[in-house]
């Protein structure tokens, strides 16, 4: 039983924004996966889409592993690094930007026959 990871860094979306599109597709076959993001109307859906998408053609083509065969193991959304900016604001005093990024990580498994 082969683990075949995918890793996303540096997506340009909070983690708490893609951890909503993430927690839909935890647990489920890889084809369910990628038919519930295709209509799901978050920004995040299609990175994360991308991602699983990488992670199914690394396991067909390094592994052999059929795509019937894989469900999703485990998926997570981490924070990565924020980028801080200023907008002045009135009377002299400056207001802080916080352009959060973060990373995403899938685990695919084939299922028992």
């Amino acid at each position: 039983m082969q683990d075949i990871h995918a890793k996303l860094r540096f997506l340009p979306l909070s983690a708490q924004k893609v951890r909503l599109v993430v927690d839909m597709v935890r647990g489920k076959d890889v084809v369910e996966a990628l038919e519930t993001l295709r209509f799901v109307q978050k920004r995040a859906a299609l990175p994360v889409r991308k991602l699983l998408a990488s992670a199914v053609s690394n396991a067909e083509e390094n592994f052999g592993v059929s795509r019937d065969d894989l469900f999703v193991a485990t998926i997570f959304a981490d924070e990565a690094p924020t980028r801080r900016w200023r907008r002045f604001g009135a009377r002299g005093r400056f207001k802080p930007i916080l352009r959060r990024t973060s990373h995403v990580t899938v685990v695919l498994r084939e299922r028992d026959a």
